[in-house]
């Protein structure tokens, strides 16, 4: 690492406390002015740092850069395997892994943007994605995934990024089928899976595993205002969350054909149990969610008593406003 990472590295373990420049020489071998000089680009790059004569420096804790090396420390696991790209600004960071693929790249990679211009959902949605507020990111995984076992691959992301919420934090997030992610009434993140088959192999060649979390994001377009929502959780940084989803991720990546992150779907799902509607062929039904079966489809029940499994893309499910099914 260059001193600027490093010393910035030394400021994020010492958030809030004032290191003086005469420690920070000595610490990493450098004169005070080298250490000015850092700092100063470590405050260009957006970072709150206060300077005080005779104190040092501190870090605010409310400071909340995108930082690749930051992000990279945190990794364990599988995880710290992985290449970590970061942007300022991307159309969407699923373009940039698709771009890598067709370019040859083939390493695993975590793409990550600070703003994406053209944010996409499922269904050919947009994806909501400001400067600042959120975190967007997209792993590209090179993988010999059975088929079978690829369609699972939205729910194991939506298990990881509910995990790792659960672990920076005390809330426990909740899954509205298929891929997004609430707290309370709001949804706070989205999940767009896409990838390359070798269908003559029977296995998913490349998998884009895309994930968008509202972190402070404010002032939705109008047409989402309604559902969507923000963590707002204090003290939480967007390093951090990134972090641990890629630990969690490549986690029940390495021993996804076992199936055991369903139990977690099953725990957080916001659905089963109740009356829903869902869409299918343009076509409204109304039904009861059971259950997710082992490879993440839902087992409704409909108001004729006929039992069958929705699997992902095929529908969309919201609840239903109907008193009886």
């Amino acid at each position: 690492m260059v001193l600027k990472e490093k010393i910035l590295a030394f400021l994020e373990e010492n958030t809030d406390t004032f290191i003086s420049g005469q420690q920070l020489g000595e610490r990493f071998g450098v004169s005070r002015n080298a250490v000015w000089k850092a700092v100063n680009q470590i405050k260009s790059d957006g970072y709150t740092i206060k300077s005080v004569s005779n104190k040092g420096y501190s870090l605010s804790a409310d400071s909340d850069v995108l930082s690749m090396n930051a992000i990279r420390e945190k990794l364990t696991g599988t995880a710290s395997d992985l290449d970590v790209i970061v942007f300022d600004t991307i159309d969407s960071t699923n373009n940039e892994a698709k771009r890598m693929t067709v370019n040859g790249i083939s390493h695993d990679s975590l793409i990550i943007a600070n703003e994406q211009t053209g944010g996409r959902g499922r269904l050919g949605r947009s994806f909501y994605s400001p400067k600042n507020t959120g975190i967007y990111m997209s792993f590209l995984l090179h993988t010999q995934l059975e088929l079978s076992d690829a369609v699972g691959v939205t729910t194991a992301a939506a298990v990881a990024v509910v995990r790792a919420i659960e672990k920076l934090t005390d809330v426990t997030p909740v899954i509205k089928w298929v891929n997004d992610v609430y707290i309370g009434e709001k949804k706070i993140c989205g999940i767009l899976t896409e990838g390359m088959s070798g269908f003559e192999q029977g296995t998913a060649q490349a998998i884009i595993i895309g994930i968008g979390i509202n972190i402070t994001t404010k002032d939705f377009p109008e047409e989402i205002i309604n559902r969507a929502g923000a963590m707002n959780i204090k003290g939480l940084k967007r390093n951090d969350l990134i972090a641990e989803t890629a630990n969690e991720l490549c986690d029940i990546f390495s021993n996804i054909s076992d199936k055991s992150y369903i139990d977690d779907y099953r725990r957080c799902s916001m659905i089963i149990g109740k009356k829903i509607d869902f869409y299918k062929n343009n076509i409204k039904h109304t039904a009861k969610a059971m259950n997710i079966d082992r490879s993440g489809g839902l087992i409704v029940m409909l108001s004729d008593g006929t039992v069958t499994t929705l699997t992902s893309g095929e529908v969309t499910v919201r609840l239903s406003e109907e008193k009886t099914v």
